[in-house]
Formats: C-alpha cells, structure tokens, sequence
C-alpha cells in the first residue's frame, strides 16, 4: 500500500521512514542480524577424533599393505571351502559333517548349561539389585557385585578360574558362561522389575501380603514374560560365545575350528561353517517363535461365527 503519489513522482510505503527523516532510535545489538555460529569446536572435534583414529590403527601393528593381496586371498580360500562342502560324500567326507555336527552339538549344550546356570541365579539377584524391592544398602552391593561380573569378560572367566579348576573340557566352558551371564541377566532383569506397575503392588501391600506374596503376586505376573525372552536371548549369545571358549580347549565347535586351521583344511572348515551357519539359525529361529508366543500369547483362533462372511441382506422383490 503506498500513499499517492508525490510531486516529484516517487511514491513512498505507508508508514517507513519518509526520505531524509532521521531513524527513531539508534540500532543496537538486538538491530543486528544473528551471528553465524562459529564451527571451529566442530572442526576441533573432528581433527581430534581423526588424530585418535589414526593413532589407534597405528598402534595395531597391522601390515596394511597387505591388504592389497586380501581380494586375491579371499576368493582362494572361498573356493577351497565350496569344494569342500560340495564334494562327493566319501566315508571321509560324511565323518567330517558327523564331526562338525557333533562338536556344534556340544556347543549348544555347553551354551544351555551356561544359561541355566545364569537363569538360575539372575533371578533372586535381580530381585536384591532392583531398587523398587530392596533396601537401599543391599541395593548397592548387589550392584555393585553384578558390574564387577559385567566387567570381566568369558574368557578371562575361562582362563584365570575355571581351567585351573576343572581343566580343560566342556565343564569349564559351560560355567564361565553361567557366571558371565549371571551378571548381565540379573541387571535386565532388574530393570524389567523396576519397572512394573506400581498398581499391583499397591493392592497386595494394602491388603496385608508379606513381600514373598507381593513378589508372587503382583510383580512375578508382571514381568516373567519379558524374563523368559531375556534369558533366550541370553542363550543365542551363550551359543556363539562357546565357540569362541573352544579355541581355548574349552571344547565344542571352537575346538574343531581351531585344530582344521591350525593344518589349513579348507574343505573341513567350509563344512564347519555351513554346519555352524544352519544350527545357529535354527535356533535363533526356534528362539524368536518361543519368545513371540511368551511375549504375546498364542493366536486367537477366529471363531465360526467370525469366520462366516456376512453376504449383503437382498432386498424383497416389489
């Protein structure tokens, strides 16, 4: 909108400053326009982060040139694995899928010892290390217990306190997996009991329970879906972590993987890793069902009634 127009010809907007009038007030730090933020700590950052990365690659030790010959050495490797999975079966050949699914066999039950052990124990301390059930000192030490197991890994569990106990075998795998696993249960579970519904416990505490009932009553129904699923889980994890224990001579499939790559058997560990490859997904399928059936029950089954399609009502014929 503009005002009529002025004897020399120019217009001017209504309400802006007339030509050659002087401002209103004199601009200050709110007048100016907003400064653009700086990016020199964004830049700092990463030149710190890169200088770290580089420093930790060269701490390695690593031969990178020879990265170049990986390709080549790859595609080797993986032809000699195919052929050996697809070679005829010879006597020779069926014993080594026999070993391979022998030894898989052990692992997997040195990964279920290992998580019963864990279930069996991360239970009760899951309920000492939650908050909303436990007194406040008890509540520090249990925790305090539970991230000291957290922190040390399976195989130092392995190496510095079963092996020297029990020696080498299966049993020394299988309990270093309990103890690891009853740390890392006993804190997801904690979390799931610290977060039920308070409403439960409310009624049970008001209607005279003692803390057993309260614990059966209204936390227990709450939450032992979701501990059923952690401790599944838990034993996928304990499946592969007993391979790994096998290197050591705990037993199992890493035991079997360990001698075929000390005599470079290509073929025998191609058969190794396809025998690991389908277990590990059978029972991670396995797994994924049993814990979506504890999770969310079984299927409604749709009932007759339901299940008929309801045709359109005709109309009467005039």
């Amino acid at each position: 909108m503009t005002e009529p127009i002025e004897p020399g010809g120019q217009s001017r907007p209504v309400g802006g400053p007339k030509a050659g009038s002087a401002p209103r007030h004199t601009p200050d730090r709110l007048d100016r326009r907003p400064v653009k933020p700086s990016k020199l700590g964004w830049n700092l950052g990463l030149l710190a982060f890169g200088i770290l990365v580089i420093a930790a690659v060269s701490a390695t030790g690593a031969n990178f040139s020879r990265l170049a010959e990986f390709p080549a050495n790859f595609m080797t490797y993986s032809s000699l694995m195919v052929q050996g999975v697809f070679q005829p079966l010879t006597p020779e050949v069926q014993a080594a899928w026999g070993t391979a699914f022998s030894d898989m066999l052990e692992s997997v039950q040195i990964a279920w010892i290992g998580t019963v052990v864990g279930a069996l124990f991360s239970l009760p301390m899951g309920f000492l290390a939650a908050r909303n059930m436990t007194p406040l000192p008890i509540y520090v030490v249990v925790r305090f217990i539970l991230s000291v197991i957290r922190a040390v890994p399976e195989i130092v569990f392995a190496i510095a306190v079963m092996l020297p106990i029990f020696g080498l075998g299966p049993l020394a795998g299988a309990l270093a997996l309990g103890v690891s696993s009853i740390g890392t249960l006993s804190k997801l579970i904690s979390e799931a009991i610290e977060g039920v519904d308070p409403g439960p416990l409310e009624s049970a505490r008001a209607s005279g329970a003692s803390k057993l009932q309260m614990i059966r009553w209204a936390v227990l129904p709450q939450v032992m879906p979701e501990v059923i699923a952690i401790w599944l889980y838990r034993f996928e994890v304990n499946i592969r972590a007993s391979a790994i224990l096998g290197v050591l001579g705990a037993g199992g499939i890493g035991s079997l993987l360990s001698a075929l790559f000390n005599v470079r058997a290509w073929d025998r560990i191609g058969i190794t890793l396809v025998v690991i490859i389908v277990v590990t997904i059978i029972i991670d399928q396995i797994s994924a069902w049993i814990r979506h059936r504890v999770i969310h029950g079984a299927p409604k089954k749709q009932s007759r009634a339901s299940a008929t399609p309801v045709t359109p009502r005709s109309s009467a014929p005039a």
